[in-house]
């Protein structure tokens, strides 16, 4: 099958970016849309010209470098999930695909497809660990989880921190995410003793760095490759009034 393809190109931060429209040749349903970009940047090498630059790594759906916009919907319309295992039988020939980056204020364009995430990770530094006193490894079940909090920090731990709740967002907003680090921790006994501060710190943080607030729009669920739950919100919520509270 032949595809037209719209992509972002973009030679570096400060530079001035535009679509470009590409032709390629010799798709098969089977391919994933990354091996997409694969045969793309194959050929640009062979006629000279810069391959596109993009995100990508362990393409299983679990490390989450991969994301782009894809017609407008993070990581590409239909069912939620990383672009890496989104197969090309997703789209009709005959209809252009436009492919851009993240568009959030904290996630700077460092060139086509490829932006800079590492605002997520000083959000993690900022509360996303728990303190404790090394020694001995202890004895296995010595401390009980009762299981729906298990299963709620098991469904938290799942988020990848992809970025694409922020690039849905339509406010830039960063915190099923934040929510996401900060519950998977904050339910288990190991976390109770940071629990409220991890929270405050957390959120704050994220305002430092210019995520925009949540309104709970609900976009972020809709494309989150993990199907974190918009749940995870209100209990960081939750958290961050009782940290006020504790403080007076």
């Amino acid at each position: 099958m032949k595809y037209r393809v719209q992509i972002w190109r973009q030679a570096g931060p400060t530079a001035k970016g535009r679509l470009v429209e590409y032709e390629i040749d010799g798709v098969t349903a089977e391919m994933s849309f990354l091996e997409m970009l694969d045969v793309l940047n194959e050929r640009l090498q062979l006629e000279g010209d810069d391959p596109v630059a993009f995100d990508h790594d362990c393409r299983e759906g679990i490390c989450g470098a991969c994301g782009v916009m894809i017609d407008g919907v993070a990581h590409g319309p239909g069912k939620a999930t990383t672009t890496c295992q989104l197969h090309m039988r997703q789209f009709d020939p005959a209809e252009p695909i436009v492919v851009e980056p993240w568009r959030a204020a904290p996630f700077p364009v460092v060139r086509d497809l490829v932006v800079d995430r590492t605002a997520l990770d000083r959000v993690i530094e900022a509360g996303g660990y728990i303190s404790t006193r090394a020694g001995a490894a202890p004895d296995a079940h010595a401390l009980p989880v009762p299981k729906p909090d298990a299963d709620t920090a098991f469904e938290a731990a799942a988020c990848i921190g992809c970025g694409a709740c922020v690039a849905a967002c339509p406010n830039g907003s960063s915190m099923l995410f934040t929510a996401a680090k900060a519950t998977h921790l904050g339910v288990l006994p190991q976390g109770q003793p940071e629990r409220y501060t991890r929270a405050r710190d957390m959120v704050e943080t994220q305002d430092d760095l210019g995520f925009g607030g949540c309104t709970l729009a609900g976009e972020c669920t809709a494309v989150c490759p993990k199907g974190i739950p918009l749940s995870t919100i209100s209990r960081l919520n939750h958290d961050v009034l009782s940290a006020a509270m504790r403080a007076g």
